[in-house]
């Protein structure tokens, strides 16, 4: 009987040191946390509103009587505002061409700007006025801007000019210009 005390008492111990492990049904633990990364934000890092001076040099040509084709130089100063994505500014240049043929080597450019802003580029058109000889006529063109710190940008123009009756010939007056820009903004 002894023995059957202790066998009793050895089960009832068994019992009570795993009666934790057997209570309950089981369950899961908490989920891991899913974790959404955002979508990445695209911020425009240009800004193109102010002041901005700089130099071109290009290759051109004027059509007249005949054409002369050279190499081009300037200085321009304009100012931009940037409204988002919608740039607006105007611009005054000097233009120098190494041909003398015609008399008519230099012009004096006022133009409108009306750019796309894109972040640290931006492309843009131009439309306005030239001056050769004291004669007014227009202009037109495209371009592209890039900066390449908050001061200085580097760009690349296309325009094209037309002087109608030039020096009273009943001839016009045109011309291409291609130039790599460089400015400084303040």
């Amino acid at each position: 009987m002894k023995r059957f005390q202790l066998m009793t008492a050895a089960a009832a111990a068994s019992l009570i040191a795993a009666g934790p492990a057997f209570a309950g049904a089981y369950t899961e633990g908490p989920a891991d946390p899913v974790v959404i990364t955002p979508a990445p934000v695209v911020t425009q890092t240009g800004n193109w509103t102010g002041f901005y001076a700089g130099g071109s040099l290009g290759y051109g040509n004027l059509d007249f009587a005949e054409s002369d084709d050279a190499l081009t130089y300037g200085v321009h100063a304009g100012y931009d505002y940037d409204f988002g994505t919608f740039v607006m500014g105007g611009e005054a240049e000097y233009m120098a061409r190494d041909m003398w043929e015609n008399n008519a080597a230099d012009s004096t450019r006022l133009k409108a700007r009306f750019g796309y802003d894109m972040g640290e580029t931006m492309v843009y058109g131009v439309a306005g006025g030239s001056m050769i000889d004291d004669q007014w006529g227009y202009n037109v063109g495209f371009g592209a801007e890039h900066m390449l710190t908050s001061n200085w940008s580097v760009g690349a123009e296309y325009l094209y000019e037309n002087i109608s009756d030039y020096n009273d010939t009943q001839t016009d007056l045109t011309g291409n210009t291609v130039a790599a820009r460089v400015n400084y903004r303040f």
